[in-house]
């Protein structure tokens, strides 16, 4: 059985990728940037075990965990897995008692208030999600999988039966399809039935904090001129943070590549960062960057058969949970290929069938 996995350089197509080579599947990757191009490389890397808890993502962000922790042991490499303990907090503003008050936690700044524990280091971890994604993408070629560059232009078919992708203009020849490709799966609503899925752009800034900052992930409310901002705070393994906030909606650009971050967000995430801790000083940023992180309708990802189709399938839409929920859907999508059922996790909630497809007309408009 041959399998081409669409935007396999992100994380959810290099699991893919992963999970399918090491079930003796044949398997190309088409990527038309690089490996983690897009927000595979600029995500947070947070994970946590049980925070969709009561949703129908707690099953899949489960095994995921468990998974993100058993990987370490079977994938060469060091993507700085680790766990870590998350707690919630507010800054006080400038009229709060609080705002000259040293905080809990030693490293952060006067006026950093923090609230409650709310992860520990058997439920949240953390891994460096570029060089996670890397790893699992190498150890999809060591195991011989292949690596197509370019852009995917169509997909072959034979009445609804899937043939191949059209890469360039070039036919690649297949049995099945994974349209793995984040945001621009949209693209691929040219083709098939699929539903919508929209980017939803997130700004950040990485500084060098070497060994200054603990294992400690925050969920700040930060106010600023009157409206509270969510802040998150991720200290990595390898020395680096990373800050996020104040995401948006934005045209999301044809080439990932051509991804910038809007310069206000950044100039206003910068100064909020620095009020943070004095850790945060301008000489010790190392990137500032954005990201489009996919969404759908219903909040849920798509992952499954593609309706009306056969050997078409899709795994995109994990939105703040990507990097989380690569490695159970990667499996998942292996089970499903290989076996047409899934044995770990129900992919039913998942269903693209579940909402409306988009009408090819208005992506064309676009």
């Amino acid at each position: 059985m041959r399998v081409v996995v669409c935007g396999g350089g992100g994380v959810i197509g290099a699991c893919t990728a992963y999970f399918l080579r090491r079930r003796g599947i044949d398997v190309t990757v088409v990527e038309r940037t690089e490996v983690a191009a897009a927000a595979s490389g600029k995500a947070g890397g947070f994970l946590a075990q049980d925070w969709c808890s009561g949703t129908p993502l707690d099953a899949l962000a489960r095994r995921s965990f468990a998974l993100h922790a058993q990987l370490p042991g079977e994938i060469a490499g060091d993507w700085g897995y680790r766990p870590m303990i998350a707690y919630s907090g507010f800054v006080a503003s400038d009229g709060d008692a609080r705002r000259h008050a040293p905080s809990a936690l030693g490293w952060l700044g006067d006026g950093v208030v923090i609230a409650q524990r709310i992860g520990t280091a058997k439920t949240t971890a953390i891994v460096h999600p570029r060089k996670f994604t890397s790893a699992v993408m190498d150890a999809a070629l060591a195991l011989g999988a292949g690596l197509h560059p370019g852009r995917v232009t169509g997909i072959g078919r034979d009445g609804d039966r899937a043939t191949g992708v059209e890469v360039e203009g070039s036919m690649v020849e297949t049995d099945a399809v994974v349209i793995a490709m984040g945001p621009w799966s949209l693209l691929a609503a040219q083709w098939m039935s699929l539903p919508a899925v929209y980017g939803q752009r997130s700004p950040s800034i990485v500084y060098d904090t070497a060994n200054d900052v603990p294992a400690d992930a925050l969920f700040l409310e930060y106010e600023e001129d009157g409206n509270v901002v969510s802040i998150e705070v991720f200290p990595r393994a390898d020395g680096s943070t990373h800050i996020t906030a104040l995401s948006d909606i934005a045209p999301l650009p044809l080439d990932p590549a051509a991804v910038t971050p809007d310069v206000d967000a950044i100039a206003r995430l910068q100064s909020m960062s620095e009020r943070l801790s004095p850790l945060f000083r301008p000489e010790k940023i190392i990137a500032q960057q954005a990201c489009f992180r996919p969404v759908t309708e219903d909040g849920l990802p798509l992952i499954g058969k593609v309706p009306r189709s056969e050997g078409l399938y899709v795994a995109t839409g994990h939105n703040v949970w990507g990097i989380l929920n690569a490695p159970a859907t990667g499996e998942a999508l292996a089970e499903l290929i290989a076996e047409g059922a899934t044995r770990e996790v129900d992919l039913s909630p998942f269903d693209p069938a579940r909402l409306t497809p988009l009408d090819p007309s208005l992506l064309q408009a676009r």
